[in-house]
């Protein structure tokens, strides 16, 4: 196997692990950046919304406040902290590499006022696209990118990791690394109907968890309350769209959200997606109306969404659009303190791989972007800083892959029994046939699959576990939040086998 040394090897090439990237190499590190598809791939370049950050010091307090009320008492004081004084900062520097926002800032679910800034409904792509060509322009015998590289597995040595093996298009390589930065994105491919890209296969957080860090809050998933579903592929329909004043109907031509929330269609996304599936199951169906903006004004301001509806043959400036709720981002990660400490000497964790402590129960609309960017170069900071000179290959931790056959009736089981609603009766059916065939060999695909079946099992495990409502989790038989709010935590014992545990929130933890 052919083997390289690099001091901070970065894996996954998303906003979060982009810039973390740039930053590591800004110091003067040695950077491996590895990402699984192509450099552009990812859920960063599907963004549509835009980026929040405050508009100014004075918006800080305004911006926490949102961000925890969206959370439902979940959130990391001083995660929420440090992310509000450092956003507006980090975002200023995507002007500098050649993002250029709109001149209006527009508003987004459970913000009080408008403060996203945007590149029309393709603010995701724009930053990918800055991000990607910055790193190209600045590769060479100290930053490279390997692309279309998927990590095997991590390799650890005295407790600490030391490195990576990866598949790749020229054949095996084993990484020998002073850190390790995981920004892999989240798991939604854990379920069938989700606007999360094919590489949302959960691979960091398994690799994490293989390794010996800490999971946080798996049973939080998000989900977008407006996807137009169709063939089992789920499109979004931007969360600006309702900002820009899109209502909601339901099949008798009601505007429903007045029933549920003062803040109508701009309430948090949890509050919208319960709303639009009790209204589709009491009514037949939930149509999102843009008609009265205006059919100039919803192609100028909607671009991405009019074309890729127009495939479908809607045109959302003259035709009510079918939506639904779709898994969209899953909340919970590897757990990590501020500066994307995961617990393992070595090991470090940004964007939505990561349980910061940013979003609690729940991710206020926006926040993701540039949650990527603060939480990406604190992580690369931390790691130049505690980088340790690699020493030999280590061990790999053990890891059994899944016959990714498997996967579209896994995929079934979690939609059945952890969607929208849940309820312990679904949860005990579900982990009472949780059983899944190994791979017969090891591949890409078995490996996914093998991630997906791992934290599958935590995740209902945890939702059973947690007898309340709060957030993305939603339990029928148990409707109420309990007090006072706690996360709940994925261990190891002393024996290897997993530990849940409650802790209150407070301090940020990690390895120190």
């Amino acid at each position: 196997m052919k083997t390289v040394e690099t001091e901070l090897l970065v894996v996954g090439g998303g906003v979060a692990g982009a810039y973390a990237a740039l930053t590591a190499r800004s110091y003067g590190a040695d950077v491996l950046l590895a990402c699984k598809g192509a450099l552009s791939g990812g859920s960063t370049r599907w963004a549509q919304g835009g980026i929040a950050a405050p508009l100014e010091s004075g918006d800080e307090a305004s911006h926490a406040a949102d961000t925890r009320k969206a959370g439902r008492g979940l959130c990391e004081p001083e995660t929420v902290g440090v992310f509000v004084r450092e956003a507006r900062t980090q975002v200023e520097i995507l002007r500098d590499l050649g993002v250029t926002f709109s001149p209006q800032v527009t508003l987004e679910g459970g913000h009080s006022r408008a403060r996203i800034r945007h590149t029309g409904d393709a603010t995701g792509h724009a930053v990918s696209l800055a991000l990607s060509a910055a790193l190209r322009a600045g590769q060479g015998p100290a930053l490279q990118v390997q692309e279309g590289a998927f990590v095997q597995t991590l390799r650890c040595s005295g407790g600490r990791v030391v490195g990576a093996d990866l598949l790749t298009p020229a054949g095996p390589l084993r990484v020998r690394a002073g850190a390790v930065l995981l920004a892999t994105g989240g798991f939604g491919r854990l379920f069938g109907v989700t606007t999360a890209p094919p590489e949302g296969t959960g691979d960091g957080v398994g690799l994490a968890w293989a390794a010996g860090a800490c999971l946080r809050d798996l049973e939080f998933v998000q989900f977008h309350p407006t996807a137009v579903v169709r063939g089992g592929e789920a499109q979004l329909v931007t969360e600006a769209a309702r900002g820009e004043g899109g209502q909601l109907l339901n099949a008798r031509g009601e505007r429903f959200m007045p029933r549920y929330d003062e803040a109508l269609e701009l309430a948090p996304r949890d509050v919208v997606a319960r709303a639009i599936a009790a209204e589709i199951a009491a009514t037949g169906g939930v149509w999102l109306d843009l008609r009265h903006l205006g059919e100039a004004f919803v192609q100028a301001r909607f671009p991405t969404v009019t074309e890729s509806l127009g495939r479908w043959g809607l045109n959302p400036g003259t035709d009510p659009i079918p939506v639904c709720p779709a898994v969209h981002y899953t909340v919970g990660g590897v757990q990590t303190d501020v500066d994307g400490r995961a617990g393992v000497p070595g090991l470090y964790a940004a964007g939505e791989v990561a349980s910061s402590g940013l979003h609690g129960a729940n991710r206020l609309a926006s926040n993701s972007l540039s949650e990527g960017l603060v939480f990406g170069a604190r992580a690369a900071r931390a790691a130049l800083a505690e980088l340790r000179t690699p020493h030999g290959d280590g061990e790999a931790p053990p890891f059994t892959g899944v016959d990714p056959a498997c996967l579209p009736r896994l995929r079934a089981v979690m939609d059945r029994a952890a969607g929208l609603r849940r309820n312990a009766a679904d949860l005990e059916a579900a982990l009472a046939d949780w059983t899944w065939p190994a791979a017969p060999g090891v591949t890409r695909a078995s490996l996914e699959a093998g991630h997906l079946a791992t934290l599958g099992e935590l995740l209902l495990r945890a939702a059973l576990a947690r007898e309340e409502s709060r957030g993305g989790h939603c339990r029928t038989d148990f409707p109420a939040e309990a007090t006072p709010p706690r996360h709940a935590v994925w261990g190891h014992s002393s024996a290897g086998q997993p530990v849940l545990r409650e802790v209150p929130v407070g301090p940020a933890v990690g390895a120190r």
